[in-house]
C-alpha cells in the first residue's frame, strides 16, 4: 500500500514537469542560418535559440519571422524602424524621424532610397549586410510586431561562436 501512495506524488511531479518543459518548447525555437544577409553578427551554418517575447519591439532586436509570401520559410533579420516612426533611405544612410539613424551592427550603407511611414502596430526589419539581405522590409514592406516574437538569444553553434547573440 505504501508503494502505491509513493507513486502517485512521483506521478504529479512528472507530470507538473512534463507541463513545464511543454510550456517552454511553446517559447522557445531553434533555427540554422542558412545565408549571409545577418553578418557578422550571425553567419551561415549558425544554430540559433529564439525566446518568444510579449514585450514591445527595441530597436536592434534580431527577430526570426515567417516570411509572408511564403509559409514555412523563416527569416532572421534586424528591427531598425520602430512603430509609428518615419523611417527614410537616403543617399545611403536611414533616418527615423528625419534624425540619422546610429547603426553599429552594420558598416554597410543602404540602398535604394524610399520612405515608409509605420502605422502603430508596424515594425522596419533589414539584414546587417544589407547588400547581400532581400526578404526584408524594403521588399516585403513593415511588418505587423505580432510577428516579431521570436527575438534571437543564444547561438549553440559552431562552439567558437557559442553564447548570447547581441
Amino acid at each position: 500500500m505504501a508503494g502505491r501512495a509513493a507513486r502517485i506524488p512521483a506521478l504529479l511531479v512528472a507530470g507538473a514537469a512534463g507541463l513545464v518543459v511543454r510550456a517552454l518548447y511553446a517559447r522557445l525555437g531553434r533555427f540554422e542560418i542558412s545565408e549571409a544577409s545577418m553578418a557578422p553578427a550571425l553567419r551561415t551554418g549558425d544554430y540559433v535559440i529564439t525566446a518568444r517575447s510579449d514585450r514591445p519591439p527595441c530597436r536592434g532586436d534580431i527577430v526570426v519571422f515567417e516570411h509572408p509570401g511564403r509559409s514555412d520559410f523563416y527569416l532572421a533579420k534586424r528591427i531598425v524602424g520602430l512603430p509609428g516612426e518615419r523611417l527614410t533611405i537616403e543617399s545611403g544612410h536611414i533616418l527615423v524621424d528625419g534624425k540619422p539613424l546610429d547603426e553599429p551592427w552594420t558598416p554597410d550603407k543602404t540602398g535604394p532610397d524610399g520612405e515608409w511611414q509605420l502605422r502603430p502596430d508596424e515594425a522596419f526589419v533589414l539584414g546587417d549586410a544589407r547588400r547581400m539581405s532581400s526578404g526584408d522590409s524594403r521588399q516585403i514592406g513593415p511588418l505587423p510586431i505580432e510577428h516579431l516574437k521570436m527575438r534571437i538569444v543564444f547561438r549553440y553553434w559552431p562552439f567558437e561562436r557559442f553564447g548570447p547573440v547581441e
